[in-house]
C-alpha cells in the first residue's frame, strides 16, 4: 500500500494484485531508480527545491545570518553518497599523487564542493565585467557576521559570484553563510583541512613531536623547522588552506577554472566598505594603463591600520593581504613557483609570497590602490593575538567588533582618472629572508606540492 499511495500504482486484488504490483516495482527500480540516484538528478533536485537561502521573496540585499538550512555534522555524515567529488583520487594515484586517506567527513565535504551556486533564481546572470569575490574563513563566527553584513551593503555585489572557502567544517560558520541572499554564493570546503583529521595527518598524528622537544629522548617523530620547533596543526593549517583554495578556485571549480577575469580575496575579518566592489572594478580596468608594472590591485593599503593618505593620487606599493585582486596570468606565474612556495620554512602564506614568489616577477611586483581604503581589517582575535595558550576559540573575547564609521566618501568611487600614480619602494621580506619557521615538516611540504598538481595533467612536483 505504501508504494501504491506514494507512486500512484494501480490497485487490484489477489494474485492479479501481486503480479501487477511486482511488475510495476521492477519497472520502477530498473528504469526510474538509476535516474533518482544520478548526479544529474541530485543537481536538478538541489536547484528546484530551493533552501531558505534561495527564497525569491527576500530582498536581494538582506543579510540575515541566522541558522537557515545549514546541515549539521551528523546530517552531513549520514546524507546519501551522491558523487565521488570533482577530484578523481584513483587517477591521481596513477600519476603518483597520493593524498592522505580521507575520513567520512572529508569525503562529504568534497561532495559539497560540487553543488552549484545558490541564489541563481534571484541573480540568473553575472555581469560581463564582474570581478569574482572569494572570502576564506576559519572559525570566527562573530567576525563573519560583521563581514557578511558589510558585504550586503556593497554597491554592485549582486552582479558577481561570492565564493566562501571554509577551512574545515564548523556548523555555525556554515549556517551564517547559508543565510546569504544578496548575490550568488558558492561554498567550498578544504577536504584535507587539518581541523577535520583529529587522529591522523594532516591533523594530529599519534607519536608526533610537539613544539621544541628532544625527539630522541621522547621517541617522537617529525621534522623540526629551522628553529627547532616541531609541527603545530593550528599554524600549518593557514598555509594549507590558502594554497588548496588558490589551486581549487583557479583550476578546479567549474565556475572559475575557465574564468580569465580578476578575482578578489578577503578574509573573515576584512570589512568591505560600500564602494569596495566598484573601486576594485575600476582599478583592474585602469591598471594596465596607469601601472603596467603592477601585478595586482588592492582595496586597502599594505598597512592594515591605515585609512589611506587621502590625497589626489593613486599608489603603487607591495601587494597587501586585504582585498588583493589579480587575474589568471598572475596566478599561472604564482603556480609556476609552487616548489619554493611549498618548501619555504614560513607558515604565513603572505610572507612566503613576499619572500619567494613576488621577487621572481622582477620589477612587476606592485599592486595599485586608491588613496582611501575601501576595506578595514578589524578585530583583535587571530593567530598572533588575543588568545591565551591552550584556551581555544573561547579564549578571546572581542568587544569592539564593529569597524570604524562609514562616511559618504566610503559609499562612492573616490578615484579620479586624471590622478597620477605614486610608487612606494618595496620594503620588508625579500629574497634572502629565511622565514619565521613553523613549516619544517616534510609531510606538509609534500601535501602542499600535491595540492599544486591536483588539477594539472602532469607529474607531481618533487621537493
Amino acid at each position: 500500500m505504501m508504494l501504491q499511495k506514494k507512486y500512484g500504482l494501480a490497485t487490484c486484488s489477489g494474485r492479479q494484485l501481486c503480479l501487477l504490483v511486482g511488475l510495476q516495482v521492477v519497472v520502477f527500480v530498473f528504469l526510474v531508480g538509476p535516474l533518482l540516484w544520478s548526479d544529474q538528478f541530485y543537481i536538478w533536485f538541489y536547484k528546484t527545491h530551493k533552501s531558505p537561502g534561495n527564497d525569491e521573496s527576500r530582498s536581494h540585499h538582506s543579510a540575515d545570518p541566522r541558522n537557515h538550512g545549514a546541515p549539521e555534522v551528523e546530517e552531513l555524515l549520514n546524507s546519501r553518497n551522491t558523487t565521488s567529488g570533482f577530484i578523481d583520487l584513483e587517477k591521481l594515484k596513477e600519476r603518483g599523487i597520493v593524498l592522505p586517506a580521507q575520513n567520512k567527513l572529508s569525503k562529504k565535504l568534497m561532495e559539497q564542493n560540487l553543488l552549484p551556486p545558490r541564489n541563481q533564481g534571484l541573480y540568473p546572470k553575472l555581469k560581463d565585467d564582474h570581478v569574482k569575490v572569494v572570502l576564506y574563513v576559519h572559525n570566527r563566527p562573530e567576525y563573519l557576521r560583521v563581514v557578511i553584513a558589510g558585504l550586503s551593503e556593497v554597491e554592485g555585489i549582486e552582479e558577481t559570484l561570492l565564493i566562501v572557502s571554509h577551512d574545515g567544517f564548523f556548523e555555525e560558520m556554515d549556517s551564517i553563510v547559508q543565510g546569504i541572499h544578496f548575490c550568488q554564493v558558492k561554498q567550498i570546503y578544504a577536504p584535507w583541512s587539518p581541523h577535520i583529521f583529529p587522529n591522523s595527518f594532516p591533523g594530529v598524528t599519534p607519536g608526533d613531536c610537539e613544539e621544541k622537544v628532544d625527539a630522541v629522548k621522547l621517541g617522537c617523530s617529525g621534522n623540526p623547522d629551522q628553529y627547532g620547533n616541531y609541527r603545530a596543526v593550528r599554524i600549518v593549517s593557514l598555509k594549507h588552506h590558502w594554497w588548496w583554495m588558490m589551486n581549487t578556485v583557479w583550476d578546479g571549480l567549474a565556475e572559475t577554472k575557465d574564468f580569465d577575469g580578476h578575482i578578489m580575496f578577503i578574509e573573515e575579518d576584512h570589512y568591505l566598505l560600500p564602494n569596495a566592489y566598484r573601486t576594485i572594478q575600476y582599478l583592474t580596468k585602469i591598471k594596465g594603463e596607469k601601472c603596467p608594472y603592477c601585478v595586482a590591485a588592492n582595496v586597502a593599503p599594505l598597512d592594515v591600520k591605515s585609512r589611506g593618505e587621502q590625497f589626489n593620487h593613486m599608489v603603487a606599493e607591495k601587494v597587501g593581504n586585504v582585498g588583493y585582486t589579480f587575474n589568471r596570468t598572475v596566478w599561472q606565474r604564482i603556480h609556476d613557483q609552487a616548489t619554493p612556495f611549498c618548501t619555504f620554512d614560513e607558515y604565513n602564506w603572505d610572507i612566503t609570497m613576499w619572500a619567494t614568489i613576488y621577487p621572481t616577477f622582477g620589477g612587476a611586483m606592485f599592486t595599485l590602490r586608491g588613496p582611501r581604503t575601501s576595506a578595514i581589517h578589524f578585530g583583535k582575535c587571530g593567530l598572533h593575538a588575543g588568545y591565551q595558550k591552550g584556551s581555544g576559540l573561547a579564549g578571546c573575547k572581542d568587544n569592539e567588533l564593529h569597524p570604524q564609521a562609514v562616511n559618504d566618501l566610503d559609499k562612492v568611487l573616490n578615484i579620479h582618472p586624471d590622478w597620477h600614480v605614486i610608487k612606494y619602494e618595496i620594503r620588508g621580506y625579500n629574497l634572502g629572508f629565511k622565514g619565521w619557521g613553523g613549516w619544517g615538516d616534510k609531510r606538509d611540504h609534500q601535501l602542499c606540492l600535491q595540492f599544486s598538481s591536483m588539477y594539472h595533467n602532469r607529474p607531481p612536483l618533487e621537493e
